[in-house]
Formats: C-alpha cells, sequence, structure tokens
C-alpha cells in the first residue's frame, strides 16, 4: 500500500465536548455521515473534556468555549498537556474577535461559529485532521 491508500483508510477518532445536548446530536450526526470520522466520546464540561481527552487521546476535539466548571480555552491548555497530540476545533456561538484570536494563539486549530456549523463544520472537521486549519468566513476579518 501506498501512503495514497493509507491515509485514505485512516479513521479519525473525534470527542465532541458541549453541554447544550441538542448541538451534540447535530455534531455526531454531522460526523456520522463521514465513513472515516469515528464519535469516540463526549463530554459536557471542560473537567470532564480533559479527563475523557486523556483516557481517550482522540485525535480531534470538538470543543465549545462556554463550558461549566472549565471554559474551553483553559479546558485546551489542559488537554494539550495530557492528549499533546489532539487537534483541538473550537466550535462556539462566541464571535468577539479577541475571542477567537485567545482561542487560536492557544494552539486550536480551527474556529467554526454554531451559526455557520451547517456548512463548514465538515469542511473544518477535514482541514484540520488533514495537517490544516479552518476559521469560519466572517471570523477571519477579527483575527488581525
Amino acid at each position: 500500500m501506498d501512503d495514497n491508500t493509507l491515509q485514505i483508510l485512516k479513521t479519525f477518532r473525534i470527542m465532541v465536548v458541549d453541554d447544550f445536548k441538542p448541538w451534540c446530536r447535530f455534531a455526531s450526526a454531522t460526523i456520522q455521515k463521514e465513513p472515516e470520522l469515528q464519535i469516540v466520546g463526549e463530554a459536557s464540561d471542560g473537567s470532564e473534556a480533559v479527563e475523557k481527552a486523556q483516557k481517550l487521546q482522540p485525535d480531534l476535539i470538538l470543543l465549545d468555549i462556554g463550558l461549566p466548571t472549565l471554559n474551553g480555552i483553559k479546558a485546551a491548555t489542559q488537554i494539550h498537556q495530557v492528549a499533546p497530540d489532539a487537534k483541538i476545533l473550537f466550535v462556539s456561538q462566541i464571535s468577539e474577535a479577541e475571542i477567537v484570536r485567545e482561542a487560536l494563539s492557544n494552539g486550536a486549530k480551527g474556529y467554526v461559529l454554531k451559526t455557520h456549523a451547517g456548512a463548514d463544520l465538515l469542511p473544518a472537521i477535514k482541514a484540520v485532521t488533514g495537517g490544516g486549519q479552518f476559521v469560519s468566513g466572517e471570523l477571519k476579518e477579527s483575527r488581525c
């Protein structure tokens, strides 16, 4: 098998972290449309996200910012310590430039607005799992 064939066969293990159950159901349903993507866990607060990331060692974590017990940005800092290979894609309704910059400067590989998730979630996941970055269109100006 060549490298391209191996890339096609790779399954990406994803953990979804959000305290809003309807969003988790939407994210799971969207992710399950792609055979190479697999949900390996969910968490509903920042502390639980850190614990599960350490245990599950997912390839990608979809992480909300507004989480109970430990916000997403602080959770991401701890996740980088316990699951250093996990890539983080923030998915949030927060669009303030300062928060977006802080999230991205904290090692996240992308930021998707929940209001654009229908169009942006799968392209963002594919970009990040492929080694790239992704930021929802209207947020790109706010990064400057």
